[in-house]
């Protein structure tokens, strides 16, 4: 089907399925949103190995979805087959162009397990055919991707969640009551560390080209795989999790811990996006993949009350942040999801941050992981004043799927997770560049580099890719 006839396509049906399967919350006494004739949400999923795969069994596991579609580039691979096997009756799909084409009057929502950089166009299209939206952090590669979904979601009223998780979990609800109540206020710093050994690290950071192609195997539609990207020639330290290493597809360790760590911070204390981004060190740097160690300093401006602040970040192995006295020790939060090359091994630093205020300091760790005041003599002195937090009502996933149903709100919807990931948009063009860059945040451009202002858009997609930025 030609793009304009799938556009066409698209665009027609989705007005049919939403006569059909979207009826208006007032007419089944729901507060919020709408609400599927059936009891349960029918769910397409792009996405279906490594961390896709996790993404799908915990979306289904809730009990409120059908999966009735499977997608993905590498159909058939090995880490594709639990998902394949635990849903036997789903149509099979390697493009998720044609998975619309045949199959849009069919589901309701869709999930989004892809490397970063495929994250946009697969949105932008389910925005588009009417489609609510769960999509893996961080939302997008470039500033103006995520603002465009940003947009999409906007216009298209549709349910959108980012994928982190912690943001539905112990963390969420103790910020937010600690901020009201007035025991988090006056935030000047924020330390947010992850020093976790990352897959490029180890590697020649003296590269002059990308390394050499390789034979496609023969379930990898390699084509589709690159999408949007810039053509490449198929190597094996693209895909399976090795494409977050690179520039041209993933986000480092950033994007890939950042929203993990900085996400209360972010929304609570209303940062919105940075005035100044500096690269105060990036040792590896080259301009294929993520440096070996990295410190940013992210500075925001007064907002309303608040002071003036800044967020600085350290990852790389031997890159540790200095710490408080009376820190303690380092926790590991056992439920954080794993990675897709194994288990996240407890250091001495575990992934956190270090929130400084003007009378207290606290202390924690990544994902769902609670805030603890430090030092210890001054948070016993502190018990007292804390306010009752309440459970979370559903976990992150229950959380999208009641919200398609019309019974909750997301807790990160792109209107709120959109912001967070741009902070890391810019702070990757800083370490690409490996210099300080200022920016504008009522134009939202790069006031002092105009190679560091064209990246806020990126490189032009590739041919037969352009439709997916019109929004």
């Amino acid at each position: 089907m030609s793009k304009m006839k799938r556009r066409s396509f698209i665009k027609n049906g989705s007005k049919a399925v939403a006569a059909f399967s979207i009826v208006p919350s007032s007419v089944f006494g729901k507060k919020l949103g709408y609400v599927a004739p059936s009891d349960k949400v029918n769910l397409a999923c792009v996405g279906i190995g490594n961390r896709g795969a996790a993404v799908v069994n915990s979306l289904a596991d809730t009990g409120y979805c059908n999966v009735v579609a499977l997608c993905d580039v590498d159909m058939g691979a090995p880490h594709t087959l639990g998902v394949i096997n635990r849903f036997p009756d789903a149509p099979h799909f390697q493009d998720f162009r044609e998975m619309f084409d045949k199959m849009s009057d069919s589901f309701d929502a869709v999930s989004v397990g892809t490397p970063d950089f495929s994250h946009f166009p697969v949105t932008m299209q389910a925005m588009s055919a009417g489609k609510h939206v769960y999509v893996e952090k961080p939302m997008a590669r470039t500033f103006n991707e995520v603002e465009l979904m940003m947009q999409g979601a906007k216009k298209h009223k549709v349910v959108t969640q980012m994928g982190n998780q912690g943001h539905s979990e112990a963390n969420y609800f103790q910020f937010k009551a600690w901020k009201e109540a007035g025991i988090i206020k006056d935030v000047t710093a924020v330390t947010a560390h992850m020093n976790s050994a990352r897959r490029w690290h180890g590697w020649d950071t003296n590269i002059t080209h990308f390394p050499d192609g390789e034979p496609i195997p023969e379930t990898l539609d390699w084509d589709t795989w690159l999408g949007t990207a810039a053509k490449h020639e198929y190597q094996k330290d693209f895909i399976n999790g090795q494409w977050r290493c690179w520039y041209d597809f993933g986000m480092g360790a950033l994007g890939d811990w950042g929203a993990h760590i900085l996400d209360t911070i972010h929304q609570f204390l209303d940062l919105g996006l940075p005035y100044e981004v500096d690269p105060v060190k990036v040792d590896g740097h080259n301009y294929f993949f993520y440096p070996q160690s990295t410190t940013l300093d992210f500075k925001f401006p007064e907002r309303g009350s608040m002071p003036p602040m800044t967020i600085s970040w350290y990852d790389g192995v031997d890159n540790l942040p200095e710490l408080p006295e009376g820190y303690g020790a380092s926790e590991l939060d056992p439920d954080i999801p794993p990675p897709s090359n194994g288990a996240i091994q407890p250091m001495k630093l575990n992934p956190g941050k270090i929130i400084y205020s003007k009378d207290l300091i606290f202390k924690g760790g990544s994902h769902g992981s609670t805030l603890s005041i430090i030092p210890e003599k001054t948070a016993k002195k502190m018990e007292k004043k804390l306010p009752e937090v309440p459970e979370s009502t559903s976990n992150h996933f229950a959380n999208f799927l009641l919200s398609c149903k019309g019974e909750e709100e997301t807790r990160s919807p792109f209107e709120i997770a959109g912001p967070l990931c741009q902070v890391f948009n810019l702070g990757v063009i800083a370490q690409w560049l490996n210099e300080k860059i200022l920016f504008d945040r009522e134009t939202k451009q790069i006031t002092n580099n105009p190679i560091a202002n064209a990246l806020l858009k990126g490189p032009a997609p590739r041919q037969g890719w352009e439709e997916f930025y019109i929004v």
